[in-house]
């Protein structure tokens, strides 16, 4: 009888294990490399400043790849951490599974490249473009959705400020587009340091 309790014991403990992985975090620690490292490794004239990750994805641009798995594993990790993490609260899993899924397939769909009378196939850059928006929206009804499942003023208030924030950054992308790379990484950082937080405070929750 021993040995039956000893294997589910075991299985216990993996699921733990995986359940407690910090997805998000790990690949947060890659793409701030990839967002500011990159761009010295891609196509000439890229700026920090005035292009965006997706441009650093682009089609035909050197390096590429390395921007869309880390679209991809950003999406991924993002599922992972609603699996184990907001089985309860419906509406925000599928908020931020629709983030997910939408941040892998702006990898499987490319840009057009910033290099002008280069080749690409402008149906995948409209895709790429339609998921990218997709991304923005569903994350700030996510974020916006999540004060109201939140335990405490501080953090509802700040659930509600990534919303907002999340929100003007786009416009500023749109608006003063000379530097929609620099509104785009300072959206990123804030964004998914903010996941890291939101999910940390989740597994103190369901440890207790």
């Amino acid at each position: 009888m021993r040995q039956p309790i000893k294997g589910k014991t075991k299985m216990i403990r993996k699921r733990i294990k995986i359940r407690n992985l910090r997805y998000i975090m790990i690949v947060y620690f890659i793409l701030l490399l990839v967002m500011f490292i990159l761009p010295f490794y891609s196509a000439e004239g890229y700026s920090l400043f005035k292009n965006t990750t997706s441009q650093l994805g682009a089609q035909n641009t050197p390096n590429s790849w390395i921007m869309n798995i880390t679209f991809g594993l950003l999406g991924l990790a993002s599922i992972l951490e609603v699996m184990f993490h907001l089985r309860r609260f419906w509406f925000q899993k599928v908020m931020l599974s629709i983030f997910g899924l939408s941040l892998i397939l702006t990898a499987v769909f490319s840009h057009a490249p910033i290099i002008e009378n280069l080749p690409y196939n402008e149906v995948e850059n409209q895709l790429h473009s339609i998921f990218a928006s997709i991304v923005g929206f569903s994350f700030t009804v996510f974020s916006v959705s999540v004060a109201f499942i939140e335990q405490g003023k501080v953090r509802r208030i700040l659930a509600l400020f990534v919303g907002l924030t999340a929100t003007v950054l786009s416009l500023l992308m749109f608006y003063i587009s000379d530097y929609s790379g620099l509104w785009q990484r300072v959206m990123f950082v804030i964004s998914f340091a903010w996941l890291i937080f939101l999910f940390e405070g989740m597994r103190v929750y369901q440890d207790s």
